[in-house]
């Protein structure tokens, strides 16, 4: 499902047909059936890394309106074939009833599974007054390759790199001789024939590389990924991907086999190595490997029950062909001259094509992607055609995203055409490129001279980018010569938002376009420049905002795997995951580092999974090994990388405060983790230790009536936050917060740490509306200054672009880096209202917190248990109208701005009459109550 069609089915069923299906007064009767069926958080997933998968699913209402539906049992069938399952023989595993309401990674219990095998499951819910569902549809998984024993091809590669170098559009850096040249190595080609006899069962394709691949079986490509298998510690690790084949191998006949192979992250450019000297290495390139190589295996399964395999082997032939260069951060050139014909297609003559190389075979663990892949997920007209002067084009998508250009032309054999990307234009509309450093983010297209328009799109690249200039062509073009290819890690979007505000808006927008264009295999912090790395930093303040607009819990189990394999001999966590090489000086800092604690135990509660927390706990508790052996004192210090409240304006907050409070925090979730996989005795030492902190803070920086001794927008931000004042003073903070703000003439003088935890420290300590005037302005710096200056995404700083003017800092300027766009946490905790209460979303709060600028909002948020959503409006009398919406199998809290619940009505009656709704307490002018699952519709009255 594209994003574009989510959205519409949260606009359309989300706010309108919802609330059409109440009838009256009267409640309609609801049944309970099992829907979106997932394993490890995947839907249908082929090859997967485990014999002993976990299952989940949500609790669907027949009617969304009725009131109080739960799940109290399941059961649960799996078999080994379809026609099985179908008729109820669960010949794998049959749960039984099991009396749970539980819905969320069940562990697979069955026969065991090898290595192969495929599962077909269904399941089976009976609700509180114990009526059995039906079965639900039936849904699959299979297992990939689990061992390394299981692999029979040989590692295949083309053993002359054909490496040249260019200086061809290279203008970074020319004052450096070494690095005003690229080393640049075209694409590999490779191919083998064979034969396939009749009675196809099934066809899988297991394949991988170090390096990117891309696989065709005979002329169709199989799969819809790129930059295939990904990117890891390829010292320590390698997945590899498995593709159901069997639509694409001809039985009893001539088949044929393909693969283009490509550098990658493997052995091409990488982070901002280029940019920083690393004595290591200093081309900036292979820093895991200088030739790329292939591993594939296709089994072919007969229903006579015999097998055969096709693997890469010696057998194989290679040539160069169309894409002369390809590089991730540098871009592609493809010269149509040079096409191979129907190469990946049986009887093709390939007598001038070499015998491969058989290369040293890949020692280390090699196991199934455990993510989601990166896929073109949108298409992008382009709205505009600038010529800042004759003969250069420059096209405006309308966007700034990640993904690649699509080039449509005309013209003579031998014609170049050259793409320039870039995320911004200045005034006189010319191409913004400074800021992409030593990225070259260039594609050229040399034509073929067809009668017919030429097609075009790079194949083993990936630019952030808004604007395309075109040079090359002799006419001038139509806007259909380009169009945006959207790519991304296929994370699905859970959230929406909307509300009286235009700016905040488009500010939702722009947080979820960056996110998008940053979680591409890892959560990087730009996607535009000579950088595009995992950063720990980054990633932490944003994880939280990220689960409410998409489904990360796949993205992020495969980025902490990276995560820990990146942690460091004396047991810190880097700058960034993958982690190739270090840059200068210390390789990790506080508050980077603490994503090692703050990422695992975010997913464990956005998606119930015990299991991150389990993988990650050896690491975490040697990581706070590291944190006491260096604070013993718990002073709070300044050993490491310094950049603290990064980008913030002229306040910044000493970092061994910052590191305090980072490590206070994550000695809490420490805590939290340890009693959740019940592990007593470690909770209760990091309890303790949480309380030796908060003391050691308190008698540190702590003057008394809430007033400390660093006088920070940050300092009390992160304070308040994370509960380092004592409750009955944190009011005085936030008075002590406001009061900094305002010094500032209202405005914000947080970094990147202190941002994140503003907003939503002034909501908790009393001053709500000065956040909602932050929230609001326009005035730099502010979210809204970047959107009234034209902003599409979030801006790694508030004046990166001014309209009139042009970029304030073309070097250090990132328009897509989404560390800003945090946020949107707050915007869905308070302005819509949805905050949680239990991990997976079990029960949740819902507390809508107008700002005194808005006068409505509605927000959804497709949770693991189902879509909670709410919109509320001012009403003319003062008060306020609500809809609110609780999935199946879970529960709410709602708390109302009204001291007297008889000011309450749901429904059009008396709340205390109505159906699924508790009273729980009224108290300093809140009134609370628990709903069970159904829609509602509340009408409050003002407190007169």
């Amino acid at each position: 499902m594209t994003y574009s069609r989510i959205q519409n089915r949260y606009r359309v069923f989300g706010f309108a047909v919802l609330w059409l299906l109440f009838v009256g007064q009267t409640l309609l009767a609801g049944t309970i059936q099992p829907s979106q069926l997932q394993v490890e958080h995947l839907e249908n997933p082929i090859g997967i890394g485990e014999a002993a998968p976990r299952l989940s699913w949500r609790v669907s209402a027949s009617a969304p309106e009725a009131r109080g539906l739960k799940q109290s049992a399941y059961r649960i069938l799996v078999a080994s074939t379809r026609s099985q399952l179908e008729s109820d023989q669960g010949d794998l595993w049959d749960s039984g009833k099991v009396n749970t309401s539980d819905t969320r990674l069940i562990r697979y219990a069955g026969k065991e599974l090898d290595a192969r095998s495929q599962c077909f499951w269904k399941v089976k819910l009976w609700d509180g007054d114990d009526k059995a569902s039906d079965w639900s549809d039936v849904a699959s998984w299979s297992v990939g390759l689990l061992e390394h024993s299981d692999w029979e091809g040989d590692w295949i590669g083309m053993e002359d790199n054909h490496e040249f170098k260019t200086s061809e559009n290279v203008t970074f850096l020319t004052d450096d001789p070494h690095r005003g040249v690229l080393r640049m190595r075209p694409a590999k080609y490779f191919r083998k024939e064979f034969k396939a006899k009749g009675g196809i069962r099934r066809a899988t394709l297991y394949a991988t590389a170090r390096g990117v691949y891309e696989v065709s079986i005979n002329g169709e490509r199989v799969g819809d990924q790129y930059l295939a298998p990904g990117w890891t510690d390829y010292h320590k690790r390698l997945y590899f991907q498995t593709y159901d084949v069997s639509d694409h191998v001809r039985e009893k006949g001539a088949n044929a086999i393909g693969a283009t192979l490509s550098d990658g992250w493997y052995a091409g450019y990488i982070g901002y190595a280029l940019f920083v000297k690393m004595h290591s290495n200093p081309s900036g390139r292979g820093y895991y490997g200088e030739t790329p190589s292939l591993l594939m295996q296709l089994e072919i399964e007969y229903e006579n029950g015999t097998r055969e395999i096709v693997k890469t082997d010696k057998t194989w032939k290679t040539s160069l062909g169309p894409i002369t260069e390809t590089d991730i951060l540098m871009g592609e050139s493809y010269d149509a001259r040079r096409e191979l014909g129907e190469w990946t297609s049986p009887k093709y003559n390939d007598k001038a094509w070499e015998p491969v190389s058989v290369m040293l075979p890949y020692v280390d663990t090699l196991e199934a992607h455990p993510g989601v892949p990166v896929r073109v997920t949108e298409e992008l007209a382009a709205k505009q055609i600038f010529e800042p002067e004759p003969g250069v084009y420059v096209f405006d998508l309308g966007q700034n995203f990640a993904g690649i250009p699509r080039l449509k032309v005309k013209g003579k054999a031998g014609q170049k055409v050259r793409l320039r990307v870039a995320e911004m234009v200045r005034p006189d509309k010319t191409l913004v490129t400074a800021n992409l450093r030593t990225a070259r983010s260039t594609d050229t297209y040399t034509l073929k001279g067809s009668k017919e328009a030429e097609v075009w799109s790079p194949q083993f690249v990936y630019h952030g980018f808004q604007y395309v200039e075109v040079t090359g062509i002799d006419e001038k073009p139509s806007l259909d010569m380009i169009t945006g290819l959207v790519m991304h890690s296929d994370t699905p979007l859970t959230g929406s938002f909307e509300c009286s505000d235009p700016m905040l808006n488009q500010l939702y927008s722009n947080i979820v376009w960056t996110q998008r264009a940053n979680f591409l295999e890892v959560p990087t912090d730009c996607p535009q420049r000579d950088e595009r790395l995992g950063w720990t930093g980054d990633a932490q303040i944003f994880v939280k905002a990220a689960t409410y607009n998409a489904d990360i819990a796949a993205f992020y189990k495969k980025w902490l795997v990276d995560l820990r394999d990146s942690q460091l001999i004396f047991g810190s966590y880097p700058a960034f995951a993958p982690f190739p090489y270090s840059r200068p000086g210390p390789p990790h800092g506080t508050a980077w580092m603490d994503a090692g604690v703050i990422c695992p135990w975010t997913i464990w509660q956005a998606y119930g999974d015990l299991e991150v927390v389990q993988d990650n706990w050896q690491s975490m508790d040697t990581f706070m090994a590291f944190r006491h052996a260096r604070d013993r004192k718990k002073l709070g210090t300044e050993e490491g990388k310094t950049w603290g409240d990064w980008l913030n304006l002229d306040q910044p907050t000493p970092l061994a405060y910052i590191d305090l409070c980072y490590y206070a925090q994550s000695a809490q979730m420490m805590a939290e983790m340890a009693d959740a996989i019940g592990n007593k005795a470690k909770g209760n030492f990091y309890r303790k230790q949480r309380k030796e902190i908060e003391a050691s803070f308190r008698k540190l920086y702590l003057e008394g009536k809430g007033k400390l001794k660093v006088s920070t927008q940050t300092a009390y931000a992160l304070a308040i936050f994370m509960d380092l004042i004592p409750e009955d003073q944190q009011k005085a903070a936030g008075q002590e917060l406001a009061a900094l703000v305002e010094e500032k003439g209202g405005r914000m003088a947080t970094g990147f740490l202190g941002t994140r935890h503003l907003l939503p420290a002034l909501t908790k300590s009393g001053q709500h509306s000065v956040a909602g005037k932050l929230m609001h302005t326009q005035e730099y710096p502010s979210w809204g200054y970047e959107v009234k200056n034209g902003a599409t995404s979030i801006w790694e700083r508030w004046n990166s672009y001014i309209k009139g003017k042009g970029a304030s800092n073309e070097g250090m300027n990132s328009f897509s880096h989404y560390a800003f766009g945090a946020v949107g946490e707050w915007m869905f905790q308070n302005l819509v209202g949805i905050d949680q209460t239990a991990p997976s979303w079990t029960e949740f709060r819902i507390a809508p917190n107008p700002t005194e600028e808005l006068s409505w909002a509605k927000g959804g948020f497709d949770s693991p248990n189902g879509l909670i959503q709410v919109e509320w409006k001012k009403t003319d009398a003062g008060g306020l109208s609500l809809d609110v919406s609780v999935p199946a199998n879970t529960s709410a809290r709602l708390d109302l701005p009204v001291s007297k619940p008889g000011k309450v009505r749901e429904s059009g009656k008396s709340v205390s009459a109505a159906e699924g709704v508790e009273h729980l307490s009224s108290e300093n002018g809140m009134s609370s109550f628990r709903l069970q699952s159904g829609s509602y519709r509340f009408e409050v009255m003002a407190d007169s």
